[in-house]
């Protein structure tokens, strides 16, 4: 189910993972594989997140061991994520999905465990739900973006109806994600991979014909055209899409999180550095709050 210590570390290096984080993992790997009730759990886990490979879900739960803790907690998910990959794998050749595709959109696991680094100060793996639509075939990265296989909600529905598109209530729709540590997210970046995106699901997965993407993040908040430079990355990509219902609570922290790597940290000690750095901070002192606003744009 895990590959021995030395392969096991290839595999991490594979995946992304960061080279202070290998160690760590190989070595607890043994407390799994050498006690046969720990094994027997993995094995139950890593067949219940593959099971109806393929199918969009939306993702599945990835358990912790029982009575584990430590070290040994954070990292079980990820044993669970390098069991599925040999699956994830067969599963993306069978599609005929480029290997420069799969390898990519595989790396995202190591990105969380960079974030989970950042955002936690440990070892660890984070949002291991998350990452299963990238083993079970739900989630591509193609470019800057990432593209998730899902179906138009009531949060875009009618202003899609309102557009005059034919697309409806469930139909399929690719939901579009911005990662982490991919550089700026350019127009032409940006453009780069929607082209890859319409390509790429007429040619692998045909059977879900998607004319929308959507996409749910604090980056479509128009409050922040009042703070950023018309030209800036973030308001143009906010223009590519229509945004649709006004969610009913806002997620302060949200954008916190995500520029500054923490919510740990008070307000008035985080650095001030770039504009975005003051929007957020700014905005939140002076009694505003952020909203994570769902849009769509037509493909």
């Amino acid at each position: 189910m895990l590959p021995e210590t030395d392969e096991l570390a290839e595999v991490l290096l594979d995946l992304g993972v960061p080279h202070q984080d290998i160690d760590e993992p190989v070595r607890l790997s043994r407390r799994v594989t050498g006690d046969a009730e720990s094994r027997a759990f993995l094995e139950k886990a890593v067949a219940e997140l593959v099971e109806d490979m393929g199918e969009v879900r939306g993702g599945a739960d990835v358990p912790g061991l029982p009575g584990a803790s430590g070290a040994l907690a954070r990292f079980f998910p990820l044993y669970v994520l390098v069991g599925a990959l040999p699956h994830a794998r067969a599963h993306h050749r069978k599609l005929g999905v480029p290997e420069e595709v799969s390898r990519r959109t595989l790396a995202d696991v190591g990105r969380a465990v960079a974030l989970h680094r950042r955002w936690q100060g440990t070892g660890g793996i984070l949002s291991a739900r998350w990452l299963s639509l990238h083993l079970r075939g739900e989630l591509y990265q193609l470019g800057r973006l990432q593209f998730q296989r899902s179906r138009i909600d009531r949060r875009t529905s009618d202003s899609i109806a309102a557009a005059g598109l034919a697309a409806g209530l469930d139909d399929p729709a690719l939901s579009v994600h911005v990662p982490d540590f991919m550089g700026p997210l350019s127009r032409r970046a940006c453009d780069r991979s929607l082209d890859l995106a319409r390509d790429f699901f007429a040619r692998h997965h045909p059977e879900e014909p998607s004319s929308v993407a959507t996409c749910a993040s604090w980056l479509l908040d128009p409050q922040l055209k009042r703070y950023l430079p018309g030209d800036s990355n973030i308001v143009r990509f906010q223009e590519r899409f229509r945004l649709g219902e006004e969610p009913a609570e806002p997620e302060d922290m949200t954008p916190v999180r995500f520029v500054f790597g923490t919510t740990d940290v008070p307000l008035e000690r985080l650095p001030r550095r770039t504009v975005l750095h003051r929007a957020v901070l700014d905005h939140l002192r002076d009694g505003g709050h952020w909203y994570v606003r769902t849009g769509w744009l037509s493909l």
